[in-house]
C-alpha cells in the first residue's frame, strides 16, 4: 500500500511514493509518441518498515523521509543513496517538514515528540558537507497555576505533555512550514488548562525567530495569555478531533486590513489547511479563528491534504478510499502577491537569526521590564480574540461556513464532487 506520495518539483515531472514494507520508489514523467507516462527512474531501498511521510528540499536535491522503524533518513536524490540517518526517536515517526530556507527539519513522532533539526555543515574534503543534528525537543510544557485556596502569590507549576501518544487513531502527523519560512505549525497537539480540565486538541505555531534564538514560549488560549519556559508556541483554537496534518498555500496574498490587530506582522496574508480527523480549517495569518470550516465529508478519517500550485483547488484524502477536491473562485483567498515584491514594496523582510552556540542552556523568563515582540503582539489581539471566539463557538461544526469576524461579506467555500469516469 501506497503511503505517500510528493512532487520533486515545480514543473511536476518526477515524484517519490512511499510504501508498506519501507521500499521508495522516484518516479519521472517521460512524452512517448505524445503520450505522458511515469516510469520508476531509481529505486530508494534503507527503511526497515513503513515509511509514513516524505518531504522534498526546496532545491529538490535531497528529502527526508519518516518511518515505523523509529527513523528519518535524509537522501540525496542526485546519487539515489542514504546522506544521513537520525534515528534519535523511540516511536513511529509520522510526519516531517524541511524548512523552505533550508535551515531546520521538524520531525514528529507517536513518542510525543517534535524534534527540531538544524544544519550545521561539516567540512569533508575541502567541501561543506550537510549535517543535521537536533537543536530542539519539544515533549513538555509547564505552566504557571495560581492555588487559590493556600496562597494567590505562590504560583504553582503544571506540567503536561505536548502532544497525543501513540493511542492516536491516525499513522500521519504532518507538520508544515510556511512558504516564507517565517513558522512551523505542529500537529497532533494537546492542552490543559488545569491538572483537572479536559484535554483539548490543537496544534502548535513555532516561529522561526524563537527556534533559532531558544527564547521564552508563549501560548495563547482562548481568553488569555499564559506564558511558559520550554517552548515558543502558539495555539489554534481547539478542534473536536485531533489534529493530523498541515498545508500551506502556495500562494500569498495581499493584506485585507480587517483586522488592526493581526496575528503576525507580516506585509502579506499566509493561508494554510488544518485537518483534523473528520473536518478540514482554513485560516489565515490576519485572523485569530478559521476563515472556514468543512465537516462531514468522509467516512473515514482524513490522512492528508493538498493544494494545487495555483492554489484553485485543494485535495483531501482519506482512509474511506475516496479523496476530495474543494475548489475555489477567482480571488475568492485573496488577490494573490509575491513575497519578493512585497519585500521590495515595503523593504527586505529579514528573518532574525541567531549564532549558533554551543550547549544549549536552560530557557529563563525575560525579566519584568523586559517584553518579546511576541509577548506585545499577543497582549494585543487579547481583547480581540473573545470576541472572536464567542463567534467561532455559535457557528455549528457540521456546517460548511466562511466565518466572518468582521463585517465584510465572504464567498462560502463549497466542496465540489468530482464524478467517477465511466468506462
Amino acid at each position: 500500500m501506497v503511503a505517500e506520495v510528493r512532487n520533486g518539483d515545480d514543473i511536476g515531472e518526477q515524484l517519490v511514493s512511499g510504501a508498506d514494507g519501507g521500499e521508495m520508489l522516484l518516479w519521472k514523467m517521460e512524452t512517448t509518441d505524445g503520450v505522458q507516462i511515469w516510469k520508476v527512474f531509481k529505486t530508494l531501498l534503507f527503511h526497515r518498515k513503513d515509511v509514513l511521510d516524505l518531504e522534498w528540499s526546496a532545491d529538490g536535491a535531497y528529502l527526508v523521509s519518516g518511518s515505523v522503524d523509529n527513523s528519518c533518513i535524509i537522501w540525496d536524490m542526485n546519487k539515489g543513496s542514504v546522506h544521513q540517518i537520525l534515528d534519535a526517536h523511540l516511536h513511529y515517526v509520522q510526519g516531517v517538514a524541511w524548512d523552505p530556507l533550508g535551515r531546520f527539519i521538524a520531525s514528529i513522532s507517536s513518542d510525543r515528540t517534535c524534534r527540531i533539526l538544524v544544519n550545521r555543515p561539516q567540512k569533508a574534503k575541502g567541501q561543506e558537507k550537510m549535517n543535521y543534528v537536533c537543536q530542539h525537543v519539544l515533549t513538555k510544557s509547564e505552566s504557571p497555576i495560581q492555588d487559590n485556596a493556600k496562597d494567590d502569590t505562590k504560583p504553582l507549576s503544571h506540567k503536561y505533555h505536548l502532544f497525543h501518544d501513540e493511542t492516536l487513531p491516525s499513522f500521519f502527523r504532518r507538520p508544515a512550514w510556511s512558504p516564507d519560512g517565517s513558522f512551523l505549525v505542529a500537529p497532533a497537539g494537546i492542552f490543559k488548562f488545569s491538572d483537572g480540565s479536559t484535554t483539548c486538541n490543537t496544534a502548535y505555531i513555532l516561529s522561526r525567530k524563537d527556534l533559532s534564538r531558544q527564547d521564552q514560549c508563549f501560548i495563547i488560549d482562548l481568553h488569555r495569555l499564559i506564558s511558559f519556559h520550554v517552548m515558543p508556541a502558539l495555539q489554534l483554537p481547539g478542534a473536536s478531533k485531533p489534529i493530523v496534518a498541515v498545508r500551506f498555500c502556495p500562494i500569498t496574498f495581499s493584506l485585507r486590513g480587517c483586522n488592526p490587530t493581526p496575528l503576525f506582522k507580516l506585509p502579506y496574508r499566509i493561508v494554510f489547511a488544518v485537518a483534523t480527523l473528520n473536518s478540514l480549517y482554513l485560516y489565515d495569518t490576519e485572523s485569530a479563528v478559521p476563515i472556514a470550516i468543512l465537516a462531514g465529508l468522509h467516512y473515514a478519517a482524513i490522512t492528508d491534504i493538498a493544494w494545487s500550485p495555483d492554489a484553485k483547488f485543494l485535495a483531501l484524502s482519506s482512509q474511506d478510499g475516496y479523496c476530495t477536491v474543494l475548489e475555489f473562485e477567482n480571488d475568492e483567498l485573496g488577490s494573490p502577491i509575491s513575497i519578493s515584491e512585497t519585500r521590495k514594496a515595503v523593504g527586505d523582510l529579514k528573518l532574525t537569526e541567531v549564532e549558533e552556540k554551543t550547549p544549549t542552556k536552560e530557557v529563563r523568563p525575560p525579566a519584568n521590564n523586559t517584553r518579546s515582540t511576541v509577548n506585545e503582539e499577543m497582549e494585543m489581539i487579547d481583547e480581540k480574540m473573545d470576541t472572536d471566539v464567542n463567534s467561532f463557538r455559535q457557528t455549528p461544526s457540521t456546517q460548511t461556513e466562511t466565518l466572518t469576524p468582521n463585517k465584510s461579506a465572504r464567498k462560502r467555500i463549497t466542496p465540489v464532487a468530482v464524478d467517477k469516469p465511466v468506462g
